[in-house]
């Protein structure tokens, strides 16, 4: 037979022969006079043998380490791996899809926002805030907000510390009147986007800012804004806003801060 031939014959193709010549795994078979391989049924023998252990997810590799044991213990050896690894890959991709359906459930019912995907605590936050400033301006201000929000969930510790984090949010969204004082303070940082930190409006929004904060909130973040410790977040946090922005966020969690210490 020819490359051609023992390819067909097995289900591969010449160049795969090819590649397990030069990796070893096949032996190069005699050539005739015409300087063309000929290759035997022992030959396809091995290459079939060869394409059983790659479709079981072997490497080639470890099918090289197979074919060199004469005894099949080494066979053995291997394949209890693969099925360990398979286990393991049947555990993630059930968590995957675990986590898969509850985002499908989010998109279904319109809860799945452009910052998605994100937790369903955070998802169904988003979803109250949406129905809470419904009919009201869209804010570059409060998509940054979300964007942030989504971050911060994402790099702040799981546990009791991003749980206490979310229902300190949560917390905020719902006190009564939330909504038109957080689109107010949106509103006041929009306004100062080009503005100087000298501009009298800072000390303002950051005033207004400070009343809508709950200390819960502000003692989840570091003096930076960000998650204790973590000063690289603060720099990514900081990087989107103005100086003037910056500012009132600032100077609006340090009132907090300040208030709480008093109180």
């Amino acid at each position: 037979m020819r490359i051609g031939e023992i390819a067909a014959l097995v289900g591969v193709t010449p160049r795969a022969v090819r590649h397990y010549h030069q990796l070893g795994l096949l032996p190069e078979p005699v050539r005739r006079a015409n300087g063309y391989r000929s290759y035997t049924v022992r030959d396809a023998v091995l290459l079939a043998r060869i394409r059983r252990l790659t479709e079981l997810g072997l490497g080639l590799d470890e099918v090289r380490d197979v074919l060199a044991d004469d005894g099949g213990r080494e066979l053995v050896e291997v394949l209890e791996e693969l099925d360990d690894d398979l286990r393991r890959q049947e555990a993630v991709l059930h968590e995957r899809r675990s986590r898969l359906a509850g985002l499908l459930a989010q998109a279904r019912a319109g809860r799945l926002t452009a910052e998605g995907p994100v937790s369903p605590a955070l998802a169904e936050l988003f979803h109250d805030m949406a129905q809470a400033s419904a009919g009201l301006p869209e804010s570059p201000m409060a998509a940054k907000d979300r964007e942030m929000l989504t971050l911060l969930e994402t790099v702040a510790p799981a546990g009791a510390e991003r749980e206490r984090l979310m229902g300190a949010m949560r917390a905020m969204a719902e006190a009564p009147g939330a909504a038109a004082r957080a689109h107010d303070v949106y509103v006041r940082l929009d306004a100062l986007a080009d503005a100087s930190v000298s501009d009298p409006r800072v000390a303002e929004a950051a005033g207004a800012l400070a009343d809508l904060l709950p200390p819960e909130v502000v003692s989840g973040l570091g003096d930076d804004g960000g998650v204790p410790g973590d000063s690289a977040l603060a720099d990514v946090f900081f990087a989107d806003f103005s100086p003037a922005q910056e500012a009132v966020i600032r100077l609006a969690l340090r009132l907090v801060r300040e208030r709480a210490g008093a109180g």
